[in-house]
């Protein structure tokens, strides 16, 4: 008895995935499906942190808002999206939905990613595509190499190299946040 399968396709199949694994970031980067296993409680912590941080700095009134876990749709293939960590958009960001939970590159001000198992993502595709999509600024706090890495100013969809910060230095966010933020980079990465 032949039996006949349907071929899914890339954007079908990462739907199944996110419905089977419930608490696990499903991407696609690249042509790439990606599944990241839930964080561990110093993940959380760090962006908890941070969010406190970006408080305190004043964003509500500026015109930007932070918010956790929402897509971004990548321009780098037709399929490909990205769910950061935490992200700051410009606060009508609603407006630029493109597809499902996924909204248009040019209304996020930085996105931030704090590595887990997944790293290599965070490190390589991710840098490659956030500045494909113009994001002004990618914040990575690289857990597994004890530093935090900020890309800025992306030109021709090429990020120059990361301004560099280690353990017992704090760092200030860009300019395109739009409020002034100071950050301790043992609590990025420690949280």
């Amino acid at each position: 008895m032949a039996v006949l399968q349907q071929e899914l396709t890339l954007g079908e199949a990462a739907d199944q995935l996110a419905r089977a694994l419930p608490g696990h970031r499903v991407e696609i980067l690249q042509g790439r499906l990606t599944v990241t296993p839930p964080p561990d409680g110093s993940h959380g912590l760090s962006l908890t942190k941070l969010c406190r941080a970006i408080e305190r700095a004043g964003i509500e009134g500026s015109g930007a808002e932070w918010i956790q876990g929402v897509g971004l749709w990548l321009p780098t293939l037709p399929s490909d999206f990205a769910i950061p960590d935490l992200s700051i958009v410009d606060e009508d960001f609603r407006d630029a939905h493109v597809t499902k939970n996924h909204y248009a590159p040019h209304v996020f001000r930085l996105v931030v990613e704090i590595t887990s198992s997944n790293w290599s993502d965070d490190l390589g595709p991710k840098v490659e595509c956030y500045a494909q999509a113009g994001i002004p600024a990618y914040l990575v706090a690289d857990r597994k190499h004890g530093e935090v890495l900020l890309y800025t100013d992306p030109a021709d969809g090429v990020y120059p190299g990361p301004q560099r910060f280690k353990r017992g230095q704090d760092l200030v966010l860009p300019e395109s946040v739009g409020v002034r933020v100071e950050l301790s980079v043992d609590t990025l990465l420690d949280g």
